[in-house]
């Protein structure tokens, strides 16, 4: 089966070519996902990084019953529970497909291995944990600092490609307020 073309774009665009890139690519496998289906569940711990092919990933936690959504998953980006997967412990989010979705998947082993042969791999895989980490700062800071109304701003600033995509009740759990709420704040920055 010939390699996913976005996944192989993706590491060419980082410099990788030739046997290098051949060798990565093989480290992965590609699956597809129906709407629904997770690929993190809370409580059990996760074993991959994955490379989102085509479709859509909400992470959520459950709290008192109700879905709270952190974060959502797109093509071209990568997703992962990293506490999860790094620190190999339970996950404490729940990962699902909110759409028909491929993603290419890449086990902890044949992570490991690409980051002791493959020349470069190594720096690509710091980048992308320093790339998350300050991700989930910037958002944990959003969170204290902001309001719900400079958040949207700060995403429509930002991620204006998001908020094309995600689905409103989605939009507004990740900003921390009811959809209803959200339409205000978006009536009043029209």
């Amino acid at each position: 089966m010939p390699h996913p073309s976005k996944l192989k774009k993706q590491f060419e665009m980082m410099g990788f070519s030739g046997e290098s890139l051949e060798t990565i690519l093989n480290a992965f496998t590609f699956q597809t996902f129906k709407k629904n289906d997770h690929i993190v569940e809370e409580g059990k711990t996760s074993r991959h990084i994955g490379f989102v092919e085509s479709g859509m990933f909400q992470y959520y936690s459950l709290k008192d019953g109700e879905e709270i959504t952190t974060y959502i998953s797109i093509e071209n980006t990568f997703l992962a529970s990293l506490l999860s997967f790094v620190g190999e412990q339970p996950a404490r989010e729940n990962i699902r497909a909110l759409v028909d979705s491929s993603i290419s998947l890449i086990s902890k082993a044949n992570l490991k291995k690409l980051v002791n042969e493959v020349p470069g791999f190594k720096e690509f895989y710091i980048l992308l944990l320093e790339k998350s980490i300050c991700g989930i700062d910037a958002t944990r800071h959003d969170l204290i600092v902001l309001n719900a109304e400079q958040r949207y701003e700060k995403m429509l600033t930002e991620e204006p490609h998001l908020l094309q995509r995600i689905p409103l009740q989605f939009l507004a759990s990740i900003l921390g307020v009811t959809p209803r709420h959200l339409s205000r704040i978006r009536n009043n920055i029209r």
